[in-house]
């Protein structure tokens, strides 16, 4: 069945326009833009279970595993807003077609990396086409589906997308390392980035320029300069030790970087972030939700594939079975969450995914230093669903807040933060596992930390996400 009432904006197509949406067209701009949207995604989850092998093949220190995993992060965060004004500046579909063709030529660098230096470059690349990728997925999802209802569906399908790239990644990386080789978790995204392209250039409409939108880069400087300055700085905490100067030091500038943003922002007379767009409180509070939450997914998901490869001896593929309950329930909790929010609104639904996922990662934390595996089923599939439970309505609330003109700003935003959480989550969990006296007790206090990110959204949830859908 078509989306009910999909379609563009009114007024007249631009010449070379993709046809209008109808039967099964209408699908046509969705599947373009969630093919980009799983690319990067899958290269989140996929690169978990391969990296420690790629770690021993490479002879890379747990920082180096760390900057493989984080250096890709650390550019997809720093440069989301960027990319985010770019897209309102010069169309959202041209910048997501620059992205996603050099993702894909990033992706072939990584897949023939010789050394781990290499590797970790070509990953800086393909952070920066993600970077590109993932506003513009949202901004053309509002385009290419106006109606309220339609647009909200498209959104959980959108939000599904990621849960599949979720699930299949650990399993499909698992199975790729002990087969043909970890160089193929790159390769794999070749054909899904040649796919992406067609079907956007065929289906998706061209996007309005916009030539006000300035792209303020000493605003986006800082924006970079605070996402690595923290990265690093969490990542060197494992080798240095939490007190070392240059770890402190990292933290203080961090501090300055964020502040020196916020100034910028008020002084400027075309700011990236207009300021004023932060004093709602449902766009302020999505923002902070979505990091939290991804803050406690993706460093769960780290740790526990150190834990069940480093600690317990599971293969690449062994790691990726073990983590399947925590990454399938994603796959429909946000196709689930969509249809549920046109009865309930989103409050309800964010303040109980985030609820039961701090109960899971609390179940683990609390389950030992060494629990037995049966025991961790249950805490991973109560993370994973409610943290895809909750992406809907914290995406719905975001990209509901946001005037038309910064759509592809506030997509930005949340993706900048919640990129922000991952990269934290990961470097934070690694170096608690460094530094800890044991390896369990590492792993029991990073749980519990995201155990208390997932609570700390769902107070923010029930203050900050409206209790209806808002209209648009």
């Amino acid at each position: 069945m078509p989306f009910a009432g999909s379609g563009r904006d009114g007024g007249s197509a631009p010449p070379g326009a993709p046809p209008p949406l109808s039967g099964r067209n209408s699908y046509a701009p969705l599947l373009a833009v969630c093919a980009g949207y799983f690319m990067v995604i899958l290269d989140v989850t996929i690169i978990n279970v391969a990296v420690p092998v790629i770690g021993r093949d490479m002879s890379a220190s747990l920082t180096g595993i760390q900057w493989i995993t984080d250096g890709y992060t650390l550019v997809f965060a720093g440069f989301l807003l960027s990319a985010g004004a770019l897209g309102d500046r010069l169309g959202n579909r041209r910048v997501f077609c620059s992205g996603a063709g050099l993702f894909t030529l990033a992706s072939a660098a990584c897949a023939l990396a010789p050394n781990a230096p290499f590797l970790v470059t070509a990953r800086l690349v393909e952070g920066l086409g993600a970077a590109l990728i993932v506003p513009g997925s949202l901004a053309l999802l509002q385009q290419s589906y106006p109606e309220p209802s339609a647009r909200s569906r498209a959104f959980g399908l959108w939000g599904s997308m990621a849960g599949i790239a979720a699930s299949a990644g650990p399993l499909l990386g698992g199975l790729l390392v002990s087969t043909v080789g970890w160089r193929w978790v790159f390769l794999i995204n070749l054909p899904v980035g040649v796919a992406c392209l067609v079907l956007t250039r065929r289906y998706v409409a061209r996007s309005p320029r916009r030539a006000d939108r300035a792209l303020d880069w000493p605003a986006q400087c800082a924006v970079v300069a605070a996402v690595a300055l923290l990265t690093a700085a969490l990542n060197e905490a494992g080798r240095r030790g939490w007190s070392d100067p240059a770890v402190l030091a990292g933290l203080g500038l961090v501090v300055l970087a964020a502040a020196a943003f916020v100034l910028r922002e008020r002084l400027a007379a075309t700011p990236a972030l207009p300021l004023r767009l932060l004093r709602s409180r449902a766009m302020s509070g999505g923002a902070v939700i979505g990091m939290l939450f991804n803050f406690a997914f993706y460093g769960m998901v780290f740790t526990a594939s150190l834990e069940f490869q480093h600690q317990r001896g599971y293969s690449a593929l062994g790691t990726g079975v073990a983590l399947f309950p925590a990454v399938a329930m994603t796959m429909f909790a946000s196709v689930l969450s969509g249809r549920l929010a046109r009865r309930t609104g989103d409050r309800p639904l964010v303040v109980a995914g985030m609820l039961l996922a701090a109960l899971g990662l609390a179940g683990w934390a609390a389950a030992g230093s060494d629990p037995a595996y049966p025991l961790l089923v249950a805490p991973m599939m109560a993370a994973g669903f409610g943290t895809s439970f909750a992406l809907t309505g914290s995406t719905t609330t975001m990209m509901g807040a946001a005037p038309p003109a910064y759509s592809g700003t506030a997509s930005a935003l949340f993706n900048t933060t919640r990129q922000v959480g991952s990269a934290t989550g990961v470097a934070l969990g690694g170096s608690l596992l460094a530094t800890a006296h044991s390896y369990g007790t590492g792993l029991r206090v990073s749980m519990a930390a995201g155990a208390l990110a997932y609570l700390t959204a769902a107070v923010l949830a029930s203050l900050c996400v409206p209790a209806k859908a808002q209209a648009t």
